[in-house]
């Protein structure tokens, strides 16, 4: 029988992986390292010759639909853009499910508190044209345009969400994604709910709850800033909505 030449004379990595629900525990593996290995990688290494019965999340593999995110040594990533070497600690990889949200089974955990927080922002688009009408014309190069865009790029990954701290003690708080959505839509001349959804951004829970701590656009797999966001929300409570 021939030897798998990408596992000959490589150290292997101590990986402690979460089992179970909210009762569950870290157990330990050893996985082969190897060149250029993700942290998903190591989680499909492991379902494979381990533990055919761990349950975790993935579908595009190469950093487009954030499905893979889990908390990595303590830090919420998409496993699959996510290089081993440059995580590990102590020569130790942990790898949990993403925090402040119920955990189902091993690695995945129930995003629906987080998906709900949309329309606790009221974040849903509501236009005011119809299919028979010409499209609003707006302008890319206004401030507002500007605004909204910078925000757009968002796939809904929780990672933001199982960053912040305050979501952690405060279950009523919106978080960084719903706001960050509000403040694109608050920005956005074709919404014509703009000021039912600052007022919902701003309501309880809302945009004034947020401590700035900036953990959100720390972590941004993409490079957005919901800090940013939050903060324009705030400057609006002062000086109205912005003119689009």
């Amino acid at each position: 029988m021939s030897l798998d030449k990408s596992v000959v004379n490589v150290s292997f990595l101590e990986v402690k992986v979460w089992r179970g629900k909210d009762d569950g525990e870290l157990v330990s593996y050893q996985v082969p390292g190897r060149e250029n290995q993700t942290v998903l990688d190591v989680v499909s290494e492991i379902q494979r010759s381990h533990e055919p019965s761990l349950a975790y999340r993935y579908a595009c593999r190469v950093g487009v639909c954030g499905s893979c995110a889990m908390t990595v040594n303590g830090m919420p990533k998409w496993t699959c853009r996510t290089h081993v070497k440059k995580v590990m600690d102590d020569g130790v990889l942990t790898i949990e499910p993403l925090r402040n949200l119920p955990r189902i089974k091993d690695l995945v955990c129930d995003l629906s508190p987080f998906i709900d927080t949309w329309q606790q922002a009221g974040a849903p688009f509501c236009g005011t044209k119809t299919r028979h009408e010409a499209p609003a014309n707006i302008d890319p190069e206004s401030k507002a345009r500007k605004a909204a865009d910078a925000g757009l790029q968002c796939i809904n990954c929780a990672v933001c969400y199982s960053a912040c701290d305050v979501v952690s003690w405060n279950k009523d708080y919106i978080g960084p994604a719903g706001l960050n959505r509000a403040w694109t839509l608050v920005n956005d001349a074709r919404h014509g709910e703009r000021q039912s959804t600052f007022d919902k951004a701003f309501g309880s829970g809302g945009c004034g709850s947020c401590h700035s701590q900036g953990n959100c656009t720390r972590h941004c797999p993409i490079g957005l800033s919901p800090s940013e966001s939050i903060a324009g929300l705030k400057k609006s409570a002062l000086f109205g909505l912005p003119k689009v």
